[in-house]
């Protein structure tokens, strides 16, 4: 297996509440990384974490926004404490972030929406490949049932305009020959509406 040689958070961004903040930073303490905040200007939050051998420590600088405290970061880990840390504080507190794991002769790109992984791509010297991608299966389901639902309307729609043809066909009085007329007209837009 290859061994990691550094974490990259490309990107990323955690947006935590009052209740929230309190979590993140007692969160730390169940991974035994090292941490200590300091209250800056404007109720802002500056958190550094560092792994237990003090090897390594990153600073997280939570803006205050309204009711919400908000980092942006981009970092670079080497020490798996720390790394894994911020892996699992991401994924619990419903981060978005584009993280690179690097390995000697490739790149995995993981790409997290809400602290889920939705994407993972390799990369090397021959270019890129979709590694995983997240299908919304449920949303897929639903729109195929109303494709379905859509199709059974336009064979019930289908099948009065095929009976309206033969009445048609056996009526002779003008009137109900009129009559019959604007109600296929009406059948055939209301087909051509369903089938657009």
């Amino acid at each position: 297996m290859a061994e990691r040689l550094a974490t990259q958070y490309v990107k990323a961004k955690l947006q935590l509440s009052s209740e929230e903040m309190s979590r993140f930073v007692r969160f730390f303490e169940d991974q035994q990384i090292r941490y200590g905040v300091k209250v800056l200007e404007n109720g802002s939050q500056e958190v550094v974490l560092e792994d237990v051998a003090g090897r390594e420590e990153i600073r997280l600088v939570f803006e205050r926004h309204h009711d919400d405290y908000v980092c942006e970061l981009s970092c670079r880990l080497v020490h798996p404490g720390l790394t894994n840390a911020m892996r699992k504080a991401v994924s619990a507190f419903r981060g978005d972030a584009i993280v690179n794991r690097i390995y000697s002769n490739y790149t995995m790109i993981y790409h997290y929406d809400k602290g889920q992984v939705r994407r993972i791509v390799e990369s090397n010297q021959n270019g890129e490949r979709v590694v995983f991608e997240h299908k919304d299966t449920l949303g897929q389901l639903e729109c195929q049932f109303r494709s379905r639902i859509v199709e059974h309307e336009i064979e019930m729609v289908q099948g009065a305009i095929n009976e309206l043809l033969d009445l048609r066909n056996q009526t002779t009085d003008p009137c109900q020959i009129r009559e019959i007329d604007e109600r296929l007209r009406q059948s055939t837009h209301q087909l051509f509406v369903l089938e657009a």
